[in-house]
């Protein structure tokens, strides 16, 4: 099977042979491993000044980026961002990423309309919105949601560019969530499903990300119907058995390897947490192998290298 093709078992809770599959959201050290500014932290202000020619090295270069970790790290999927965005741009990335790799990795993207956590700047005001301009921030998010729609519909025409959609608003605190359940069900649900249900239509998969304390909002997450959620934050108190003996048997599983841990915590205590994620995981399928959150600016790179390097050994399900 291809990477691809084991993701693809794996959203589906699919028996599986070999390893468990694995990837992750984001992988920023890439100056750390291939002497590359990631994609996301390059500056393209000056993009409109470019030549044609300029700009398609530029995604040519990026393409490598994502293509060259995944090759290294044994990733199933890639997560693909592009920079600076428009369709245009978005669709010659996954085009040059499909003619370099074939078939071989699942390709997905952010696709997310639903509101998430404001940042500092913003969020006393949008707090008083949710009060006093309700029906606005409905409409907002119903604009964006057809926006996102649009937008996927249009990658669509061109078929197997695009295998999923990764919707990454962010709901919770460590502590809960920033959402009450009865906001969530108003606010965020509606839009949640309907976007979920339109990607599904077009033929993608949907992973939902969030990170922290999901459990108060958990039931209402699966009911939208993604395929898999990520990142199972046992920062936010998420126990990956308790998850997966609760939902398991709806929604495949991505994540949950603590990555406070992999960044502060000792040798042993990190090798015990990936061993535990990869136990609780695997059990049952269903499962793609992955941090708590991504390969973030400041983790350690030798001990993602470390977390790789049991996952190979170790994350392998028996031939049946």
């Amino acid at each position: 099977m291809t990477e691809k093709e084991r993701f693809i078992k794996a959203l589906k809770r699919e028996p599986l042979e070999g390893h468990v599959p694995t990837f992750e959201l984001v992988f920023y050290l890439t100056m750390e491993v291939l002497g590359k500014v990631h994609p996301l932290h390059r500056d393209y202000s000056q993009w409109n000044q470019m030549s044609v020619k300029e700009r398609e090295l530029h995604l040519q270069d990026m393409a490598s980026c994502f293509i060259d970790i995944a090759e290294k790290y044994h990733h199933s999927g890639i997560f693909v961002h592009p920079n600076p965005g428009g369709l245009e741009n978005t669709r010659r990335l996954l085009e040059i990423i499909r003619e370099r790799s074939g078939d071989k990795f699942f390709l997905t993207m952010h696709g997310d309309p639903t509101f998430s956590i404001p940042d500092g700047d913003r969020m006393m005001d949008f707090t008083v919105s949710l009060y006093e301009k309700a029906d606005a921030l409905k409409e907002e998010s119903r604009r964006r949601t057809e926006e996102l729609l649009n937008m996927a519909a249009q990658l669509h025409r061109t078929p197997g560019l695009l295998d999923s959609l990764c919707l990454c608003s962010d709901y919770c605190f460590n502590v809960n969530p920033f959402f009450s359940p009865e906001m969530f069900a108003e606010f965020i649900a509606p839009d949640l499903k309907a976007v979920i249900d339109g990607y599904h239509e077009m033929g993608y998969y949907v992973i939902k990300h969030t990170d922290g304390n999901i459990m108060p909002i958990l039931d209402q997450m699966v009911a939208c119907g993604p395929d898999a959620l990520h990142s199972l934050d046992p920062q936010g108190g998420v126990d990956l058995a308790e998850v997966k003996r609760l939902y398991g048997d709806r929604v495949c599983l991505i994540g949950n390897v603590n990555c406070g841990l992999l960044q502060t915590g000792d040798d042993e205590a990190c090798d015990a947490d990936v061993r535990r994620a990869l136990r609780q995981g695997m059990e049952g399928w269903g499962y793609v192998f992955a941090t708590s959150n991504c390969v973030y600016t400041g983790l350690p790179l030798e001990r993602y290298e470390r977390m790789n390097r049991i996952w190979w050994e170790e994350g392998i399900y028996p031939a049946r």
